[in-house]
Order: C-alpha cells, then structure tokens, then sequence
C-alpha cells in the first residue's frame, strides 16, 4: 500500500512539474506547467476561435452535471481526465482509444480533437480542484447487497476482483492510477462497463477483462451502489 501512495505522490509531483513526461498512451505531455486559471477559462468559455465548445455546456458548473448521460467531472484526479482526454483523441490510423457504442465514435472525440496538450493539462487540473457538489445517489434498494458484494468481495467464480482494490473502499480512487467512482451517475457507469465488456472502449485492458467476466445483472448492481457511495 505505501509503495502505491508514493507511487501516486511521485506521479503527482510529475505532472505539476517542469519535467518533460511521457504518457502510457506515447503522447508527450512537457516540458509544460498546467494553468488550473487558463481550464477554468477554457472550461467556461471554450474557444470559438478554435472550434472548441465550452465543456460546462455538458459537464455542469465546475464539473458537476445536471444531465446523466455526461459524467460528473469535479475532484477527478488530474492525470485520469488527462488520459481520457488522450485517449478520445484520434491516431495516427484515425481511431481513438476511446470509442462509442459499436465502436462508433465518440462524441467527444470531435470535442477533444482541437484541444492541446495544453488545454487538456489545463482542464484537468481545474477540475481536480472542483469540488463534488452534486453527486449522484443510488436509486435501486433491490440491488444495494449485490452491488455491496461485487465492490467489496468481487465475484470470485468468475475471477472479477473487488472494484474497491482499486477504486477504493468508498469510491475515492487513487490519483495518478484509477478514477473517482463515488457518486457518479449509475446509468453512466454501467453504459461504460458495456463499453469496455465489447472491447469498444479500449483504452485499459484490465478493464475489458474484468468487464467480459460480468453479467448484465452484475453490472447494474455494482453501478447503482458506486453512485451511492461517499
């Protein structure tokens, strides 16, 4: 556990630095300093310049969302948004990572395409800083001890570890490693674990790994009891 907090601690340190870095992904992120000030502005305001909307038009105030087909973006850490930014990018061969449903595109990889390096180290940094305001809330009585099971025990019939080892026992994630899960959307979590089950989100193997060893019943379960956690 010490070695993953300072693992975590390192990465961190990383990213607000001067440091020239390397992302998994391949694309340079340095030698650049992220302005949390300039992704506040962005983040409000977009760029019409450049063709790039203004994010609170889907995500909310300071990230957190009204509408729960859009993910609640507030007290993300930094280097997840960052990634995911990336990652809904198109390559070199014209797909992105990070696809849609039927691997069509996603729609946010034609909102992600005129972002920089910069703007997308900016953004993310102003929306670590955001606290969650408006979580969201498990709805479903019926699934809260199923979903309790999964998250805390995984299911381990079907070798599916416990989404708490990694996303952490309420929900909290580890910065630099795996995202805040507590308190967002349901419906959003469980249309991403579909995503990643198809292999049409395939920007994180363990995740379509652990995803293609759930049912459909499992996954609404675990994903009603993550919005409900604190």
């Amino acid at each position: 556990m010490n070695r993953v907090l300072l693992s975590g601690l390192f990465a961190s340190s990383l990213f607000l630095s001067a440091t020239a870095l390397v992302q998994a992904s391949g694309v340079p992120v340095g030698p650049v300093k992220p302005d949390a000030q300039a992704g506040a502005t962005l983040y409000n305001e977009g760029d019409p310049s450049r063709g790039i909307v203004a994010c609170i038009t889907c995500h909310g105030p300071g990230g957190n969302s009204e509408l729960s087909v859009n993910p609640n973006l507030a007290a993300q850490p930094h280097e997840y948004t960052y990634k995911q930014l990336v990652e809904f990018q198109p390559r070199e061969d014209g797909a992105a990572p990070r696809r849609g449903a039927d691997g069509a595109p996603s729609i946010m990889t034609s909102l992600a395409t005129p972002l920089t390096i910069q703007d997308m180290l900016n953004l993310s940094l102003y929306l670590a800083e955001q606290p969650l305001t408006a979580p969201a809330a498990a709805s479903n009585e019926d699934l809260v001890a199923r979903g309790e099971e999964i998250w805390r025990g995984g299911i381990r019939e079907r070798n599916v570890p416990a989404c708490a080892a990694c996303h952490g026992a309420n929900g909290e994630g580890i910065p630099s490693q795996y995202p805040r899960l507590s308190g967002q959307f349901a419906s959003y979590l469980e249309d991403q674990l579909i995503l990643f089950r198809a292999g049409h989100r395939g920007n994180s193997e363990m995740m379509i790994q652990i995803a293609a060893r759930m049912s459909d019943a499992d996954i609404k379960a675990v994903s009603d009891y993550a919005a409900g956690l604190r």
